[in-house]
């Protein structure tokens, strides 16, 4: 039963994707592989992380029918790859989860065909020279003789002429193959060892290891070392603060030069500063230090980080105001991201010094945060989202920038244009794209459906 699922699952994946561009295919596609794996192994629905890593998948394969976007893809093969590495073996990190999920869309199958040949005690190299011999020669002397027969026998050579393969669609057979491979992949996922099973047993905190008359002079030096350089950078990050308070006064009458050039700057320099930042504190406390007498230099630390989070809050203030006094952009959204993240960074880190975590904690709790926000910005059409408000709520409209954004937001753009008064040349570009979208729309197969293919067909029903 599970096999002849499986050969489904190839013809369908053969029929969805054979000559065609992504659309509601990969949707389709996603539907199947969620069925694949609750067939082979169904306790899977009982599992709640599983169930969370399975709707990141289909809410992404949802977002690629909303609106196709490079971002959407990248976040759909992600929670693709996710997803197949935590069946292959529960309770890993996320990044073990990827690892898994590569290997077994391409492996699992290579793997099974050698386990079910060979058991564990008498594993032995395969002969391929053997099986060389085996399969080609016989092929290489039919050929021969083939060729020969026709040259001495009339019949025998129109016979052969008369052959007809052509209604064999090879390529679509090659995909159909392709998609079997995949699937039992899928169902059948395998997990690389000794890495999975590593990360299983490593777990978050870091343990007390001791102390000895060498050790704990070294522990105090550094203790010491610690003090000395938080209390002199807190006083420095102080005064930058105080700096950018009187800075943020005058933002206002900033041009938009000078507030880009300064947004800019801060981001780069916040970049460096932050993982300096993380740097500085992950060296004081990587060790027996977390199990010293260390409560001053623990509170100097929250201090610290604090004091970063504000200088974070700063630049979120200055990208907030040249967003609204000169548009969106995807690099200006993208700083929001990155400060984001780099705000995640900053709580774990204090989290791993106050808790006494190890550095395993941090890349496992970042990286999954990192893909829940991956996952999450898929659920945006930040094309439509930075037409509608460059052209809604600037005082001067970019309607240049905007037209070259992709084509989510084509309709929108027709709307703006049809209900205000816009230059001519403007006029012409945003016909030309709308006018090229809706042919795409309309030359899309059903297996290339997208959103904007309904909103078209209910706009000509009304």
């Amino acid at each position: 039963m599970k096999n002849l699922f499986t050969l489904f699952c190839a013809i369908a994946f053969s029929t969805l994707f054979y000559q065609q561009s992504i659309g509601l295919n990969l949707l389709l596609f996603s539907i199947l592989t969620c069925i694949s794996i609750f067939i082979k192994t169904p306790s899977f629905v009982k599992k709640k992380e599983f169930i969370l890593k399975l709707l990141a998948f289909l809410l992404t394969g949802i977002m690629v029918f909303m609106y196709n976007s490079s971002l959407v893809m990248t976040a759909y093969f992600i929670a693709f790859f996710t997803l197949i590495g935590s069946t292959a073996q529960e309770k890993n990190s996320i990044y073990i989860n990827w690892i898994n999920g590569i290997y077994s869309s391409v492996g699992s199958y290579f793997s099974n065909l050698y386990d079910n040949y060979y058991s564990e005690k008498d594993k032995k190299k395969i002969d391929y020279v053997y099986w060389l011999k085996i399969l080609g020669i016989p092929i290489v002397f039919i050929l021969i003789f083939t060729a020969l027969y026709r040259n001495s026998n009339p019949v025998f050579d129109e016979i052969i002429e008369h052959i007809d393969l052509s209604f064999i669609n090879f390529q679509w057979v090659m995909l159909s193959v392709l998609g079997y491979f995949l699937f039992f992949n899928i169902s059948n996922a395998e997990s690389i060892e000794p890495i999975t099973t590593k990360d299983k047993t490593t777990g978050n905190l870091l343990h007390d290891k001791g102390f000895d008359e060498k050790n704990l002079s070294k522990i105090k030096y550094e203790k010491q070392l610690g003090l000395v350089l938080l209390s002199v950078l807190s006083l420095l990050i102080l005064f930058f603060i105080g700096t950018d308070i009187f800075y943020l006064t005058e933002i206002y009458d900033m041009t938009a030069a000078e507030l880009s050039k300064q947004v800019h700057n801060g981001v780069d320099a916040l970049i460096f500063s932050n993982l300096l930042a993380i740097m500085i504190i992950l060296y004081f406390f990587r060790g027996q230090l977390n199990f010293y007498n260390n409560k001053d230099l623990r509170q100097l630390t929250t201090l610290w980080i604090g004091l970063n989070l504000i200088v974070i809050i700063s630049t979120v203030l200055k990208n907030t105001e040249y967003i609204n006094s000169f548009g969106l952009t995807y690099k200006r959204i993208g700083v929001l991201f990155f400060l984001t993240i780099t705000s995640v960074g900053l709580i774990t880190t204090l989290i791993k010094v106050l808790k006494i975590k190890n550095l395993w904690y941090l890349f496992r709790v970042n990286l999954s945060v990192s893909f829940v926000l991956l996952v999450l910005s898929t659920t945006v059409n930040w094309d439509k989202i930075i037409t509608y408000y460059n052209l809604y709520y600037l005082k001067e409209a970019e309607i240049n920038y905007v037209i070259k954004l992709s084509n989510n937001n084509a309709l929108l753009l027709k709307s703006y244009r049809d209900n205000h008064d816009i230059e001519k040349r403007f006029q012409i570009k945003i016909d030309k794209k709308y006018n090229e979208y809706l042919q795409e729309l309309n030359d899309n197969s059903w297996q290339e459906l997208v959103y904007d293919n309904l909103i078209i067909k209910s706009a000509e029903n009304e």
